[in-house]
């Protein structure tokens, strides 16, 4: 197990001299923070921008394909988190999360912005609260994998936040990603996050990655309340997108202007 994770940093680290797939360089101070992504499913329905107004603070211009914004609810397993130059932690550097997301676009950066997230562990989610500003709350969550079937469930514990839950069986399948290729690169391959702290400042925290190895997907999504808090109607098909595994590195907020 050891040697996993340690393997994985050396992948994280490595994921630096990929940058050719960019739409802007790689900043130019230190990452702080490495993560490997596994068995994550893209979840995507089409909003219209109106119903993400009282959402999405105005600082914030939606990014928009063709008209429509698009929320996303990703479930994924995190595995050897760590700070910079502290190695993987056994029991703190591996949980599952759930993101809950749409997108948006400032000063020709396109990036994501979260609506909610979800983790298992209650020190990470303590502690991305404080360095990151970000909507975390501590979940109830299983991830179990069975050959490449993958059986996910997550209901939110955290009392300061409106209940959510989340239930699906999910998996690569055969054929041509949902929606075209142009517009699954256009969802997934995001390059930083924002955030919005009180008033009108607005931070961003760069993010790289290799290109996503995306792969066409199905699900059999059984609960999903995720939307609720925020008025969004999550029902419907969604487009299905999965990927296996990504390498991340994450750079520290900044402020904007």
């Amino acid at each position: 197990m050891k040697s996993r994770r340690l393997r994985a940093t050396a992948r994280q680290r490595r994921a630096l001299g990929e940058t050719a797939h960019r739409p802007w360089p790689v900043p130019d101070e230190p990452w702080v923070m490495g993560q490997t992504w596994r068995d994550l499913l893209f979840a995507h329905w089409p909003v219209e921008p109106e119903e993400l107004e009282a959402v999405v603070p105005r600082e914030l211009p939606l990014h928009l394909w063709e008209g429509r914004a698009w929320v996303g609810v990703t479930p994924f397993v995190v595995g050897s988190a760590h700070p910079r130059g502290v190695p993987p932690l056994p029991w703190l550097s591996e949980f599952p999360e759930l993101n809950t997301r749409t997108y948006v676009t400032l000063d020709g950066k396109p990036g994501i912005y979260f609506l909610s997230l979800d983790a298992a562990r209650l020190p990470a989610v303590a502690a991305a609260r404080r360095l990151y500003r970000l909507p975390y709350f501590h979940a109830e969550m299983e991830a179990a994998r069975a050959d490449r079937r993958i059986s996910y469930c997550s209901v939110r514990r955290s009392g300061d936040g409106p209940p959510a839950a989340f239930r699906a069986a999910y998996g690569p399948q055969e054929g041509g990603l949902d929606g075209g290729e142009a517009l699954a690169r256009w969802l997934a391959e995001r390059y930083c996050l924002y955030v919005k702290e009180e008033g009108s400042q607005v931070l961003r925290g760069e993010i790289h990655h290799p290109l996503w190895p995306l792969e066409s997907a199905w699900a059999d999504i059984g609960l999903n309340t995720m939307g609720e808090p925020f008025g969004l109607d999550l029902r419907g098909r969604p487009l299905l997108h999965f990927a296996g595994r990504q390498d991340t590195l994450v750079w520290p907020l900044r402020p904007l202007h």
